[in-house]
């Protein structure tokens, strides 16, 4: 198995370039996904997998449609980056 280090050192510039935009738009593309999710799941949510999901019955947070939410605003970091370089005076 070959080191992330090794594997970086014979890769070219390219690739590594292209790696980068790639996981840049992964993290752009997360936080829409999860709103959508959670928006989906409140929507026509209240089926049988529901039940195994709210493990903290009574509970503000239990359920997939507040799960969602967080995760949406954890990933949130990609964005906000995009909008303060945007907003910076050139």
């Amino acid at each position: 198995m070959t080191s992330p280090t090794s594997m970086a050192a014979g890769a070219s510039r390219d690739s590594v370039a292209a790696a980068r935009r790639l996981a840049r738009w992964l993290g752009l593309a997360a936080t829409p996904t999860f709103a959508i999710m959670a928006v989906l799941t409140a929507m026509i949510g209240n089926g049988p997998t529901d039940m195994l999901c709210a493990a903290g019955q009574g509970s503000v947070l239990g359920g997939m449609v507040p799960m969602y939410l967080l995760m949406s605003a954890f990933h949130s970091a990609a964005w906000l980056r995009v909008i303060a370089e945007r907003l910076q005076p050139e």
